[in-house]
């Protein structure tokens, strides 16, 4: 597999020449200083892999990814595309083959909605911590391969009730958000659970981190639909292994 790695030193002079090399599948670009991803970007058509972590991209810099039809994995963690806060700081259209996206500390203040689009039925992994999202889209169930969500460290009060749609999901991270019990008993309508029942009993969730949430392991016990939840750990016993991967089966993080 064809990659490259560009650091700071003699950024221009080498993304010059790789972009020469048109089969190109793994393009490393973090760590320098760049604002803006050039035009050039589009002629690498064979792109799958795109790192761009800790750079100082902004809004509207990373139009170009747009034309990458083949690009599975997008990196732009640690740049600055939410401040200040816009509905432009993606491109219109994220290329549908995506299937891991990665903007933790981006500053953004609302859910990026160029991701919860009806074309993006590939994306598997999403890693949104270290913002400021208050809320996630109902949309959010457009997302139907999702099986991994990673929105650690925002301001989150509750999940709506969409997110029960995701048949495939099996990790969700919500540490050190804002998520309260903030009722004895719930109603649908009126006055919902902040995270709903069909998470718990509609999805494949096992792997459920809530440390930092200022809620305790007593009140998560009483939410409508967790005992499937714990049903489902249960399965998984002492090997603590679920798909290959090592599951948490305390009491997501909750004292």
């Amino acid at each position: 597999m064809a990659s490259a790695c560009v650091k700071s030193q003699t950024c221009t002079s080498r993304m010059l020449f790789f972009f020469r090399i048109t089969s190109l599948k793994t393009l490393d670009l973090s760590d320098n200083k760049i604002k803006h991803l050039g035009a050039q970007l589009a002629v690498l058509k064979e792109l799958k892999s795109l790192n761009v972590d800790r750079n100082e991209i902004v809004a509207g810099g990373l139009e170009p990814v747009a034309s990458l039809t083949k690009l599975q994995s997008l990196s732009a963690g640690g740049n600055k595309l939410g401040a200040p806060t816009t509905t432009t700081a993606l491109p219109s259209k994220l290329p549908s083959s995506l299937k891991h996206i990665k903007l933790d500390g981006n500053a953004f203040s609302s859910f990026p909605l160029q991701i919860v689009s009806t074309h993006m039925t590939k994306l598997e992994k999403i890693d949104l911590s270290n913002n400021h999202l208050a809320a996630i889209p109902s949309e959010i169930s457009f997302l139907q391969a999702l099986t991994e969500l990673n929105l650690d460290h925002n301001v989150i009060v509750a999940l709506p009730a969409s997110i029960g749609q995701l048949s495939k999901l099996k990790t969700l991270s919500l540490k050190s958000n804002q998520i309260r019990a903030t009722s004895a008993t719930y109603d649908d309508e009126k006055n919902p659970q902040p995270l709903p029942a069909s998470l718990f009993s509609s999805t494949l969730l096992i792997d459920l981190n809530l440390h930092g949430n200022p809620m305790t392991s007593t009140q998560l016990n009483e939410f409508q639909g967790y005992a499937d939840f714990l049903a489902r750990r249960e399965k998984v016993k002492s090997k603590d292994i679920y798909g290959g991967a090592l599951v948490n089966l305390d009491v997501c993080g909750l004292k």
